[in-house]
């Protein structure tokens, strides 16, 4: 029987299934607009949410999950191109994948918060530029959307690729943390215990707070219109 290592960590699958939900959702409420835009925005500041977490991970999460072992990946590309890679986690090619993803979502989240709708909604953060600017970033953040589709079939494809060619099932690690040892150089990930999640969701927590625009200071409600008698 094959034996079962260690590679991906609670906290990682959480935040990955979680960002599949939230972008979902984002994308579904952009295309639909109108009513749906608050929900949108909601989406957008869960995104900052987990991208946060994950820039934290990268750096106190579990073996597979940090930066340095990304960038081990990302610098062994010769080697995986001839066939020669053994490591576990994201090879290469899956690096470059999640590097691109995670760029594009933070700048599609960043920008929406200063966006607009021409109608009734504004970013939290919208008074921060000119109406000008703001017009830019929502032309741009509309453009996105495309590009973070195209990475997500390239995505959906690479994974249909590696379960039908090379027979290797990249979802289930993802559910359930574990996947089968090829080879006994292949160690099973260490790190990414409790305090370092508490830690990675209290950042989240704080760059959320800081997206929703909830620290600046309201107007003063308009006086009410004296009676006309």
């Amino acid at each position: 029987m094959s034996k079962q290592v260690r590679v991906w960590d609670a906290p990682l699958r959480l935040f990955h299934w979680l960002l599949v939900l939230s972008v979902f959702t984002a994308l579904l409420t952009g295309w639909l607009g109108g009513g749906w835009i608050d929900w949108h925005a909601r989406a957008g500041l869960g995104i900052i949410g987990l991208l946060s977490f994950r820039v934290v991970w990268l750096l106190v999460g579990s073996t597979y999950a940090r930066l340095s072992t990304l960038l081990g990946s990302l610098l062994a590309l010769p080697k995986y191109l001839r066939g020669e890679w053994r490591q576990l986690g994201h090879n290469p090619l899956g690096v470059l994948s999640v590097f691109a993803m995670l760029a594009m979502l933070s700048w599609q989240a960043l920008s929406g918060l200063f966006s607009n709708d021409d109608i009734a909604f504004t970013g939290p953060l919208y008074t921060f530029v000119s109406s000008s600017l703001s017009s830019d970033l929502t032309r741009l953040h509309k453009l996105g959307m495309w590009v973070i589709i195209g990475l997500i079939v390239v995505h959906v494809l690479a994974i249909v690729a590696h379960a039908v060619f090379k027979k290797h099932n990249l979802v289930k690690p993802m559910l359930t943390g574990t996947t089968e040892q090829q080879y006994p150089e292949q160690k099973a990930a260490q790190g990414g215990h409790w305090l370092a999640f508490v830690f990675a969701l209290a950042m989240a927590c704080g760059a959320v707070y800081l997206a929703s625009g909830e620290w600046l200071s309201k107007p003063p409600p308009a006086p009410a219109a004296a009676p006309a008698w």
